[in-house]
């Protein structure tokens, strides 16, 4: 804790501090680089939850982000059903594993290598917004910034999807533990109740579910230990 200013947070300086001070739960580029490991979402199949919303007719084709895009499964997906995509991801081994597999589906995606903090996006310029798993990887002061950069970037009729970890999945780690530790947790847990409490304010929330466990050969990603949660934007105030 000594390197954390005693008071949180008050600057621009503080904030750096802290996010100094407090290291991240995982090393992405030293996980995307170890190739004997084969979790499910390395796989390219799209989120359930986000098939299932171009079903329902709640996406439609327009400009989209994927922010935490990881190998670039969703934003493959959503290039598919017709969308202009932006893709972020710190890793630049995972960026490079999507062009790869980008080029093999023979669609075109924007991707962009870096973190989705200092991305050159533009506001009020996308009509869906998509987190698969980033969310629950950062650290509790960066939550707000977070949520105010994906409502800058939507149109005003935008939706926002995400996914993001559930207390069986996840480290239901305090926020403060998280400062108190010097550390984050390799992804934290939410409650329903806590995600309602962090989000709200930020979006209106549409559906908060959890994810619906998929069969391997069904050609979608979906596994125990994850919310599935559909926003719409709120009217900037």
């Amino acid at each position: 804790m000594s390197k954390i200013p005693g008071k949180l947070i008050h600057t621009f300086k503080d904030a750096v501090r802290v996010d100094a001070a407090v290291p991240d739960g995982v090393d992405w580029e030293r996980f995307y680089a170890r190739r004997n490991r084969t979790p499910p979402f390395l796989k390219n199949v799209p989120d359930e939850n986000l098939v299932r919303y171009f079903e329902q007719g709640i996406f439609k084709a327009g400009r989209a982000v994927d922010l935490g895009c990881g190998i670039g499964r969703n934003a493959i997906f959503l290039a598919k059903a017709g969308c202009r995509v932006d893709e972020i991801d710190l890793s630049k081994t995972a960026v490079e594993q999507g062009r790869l597999i980008e080029k093999q589906e023979r669609v075109d995606v924007n991707f962009i290598i870096g973190s989705v903090f200092d991305a050159p996006l533009s506001d009020d310029h996308y009509d869906i917004a998509y987190d698969s798993g980033l969310f629950h990887h950062l650290k509790p002061h960066r939550r707000p910034d977070y949520l105010n950069l994906i409502r800058a970037l939507l149109k005003q009729n935008g939706i926002f999807g995400m996914t993001c970890f559930d207390t069986t999945a996840g480290r239901p780690v305090d926020d403060r533990e998280v400062y108190e530790e010097g550390k984050m947790p390799p992804g934290i847990g939410f409650s329903e109740d806590r995600l309602r409490d962090i989000l709200r304010g930020y979006f209106e929330i549409l559906e908060l579910q959890p994810m619906v466990v998929q069969p391997e050969e069904s050609g979608r990603f979906g596994m125990a230990g994850l919310w599935t949660i559909l926003m719409k934007h709120v009217a900037h105030t």
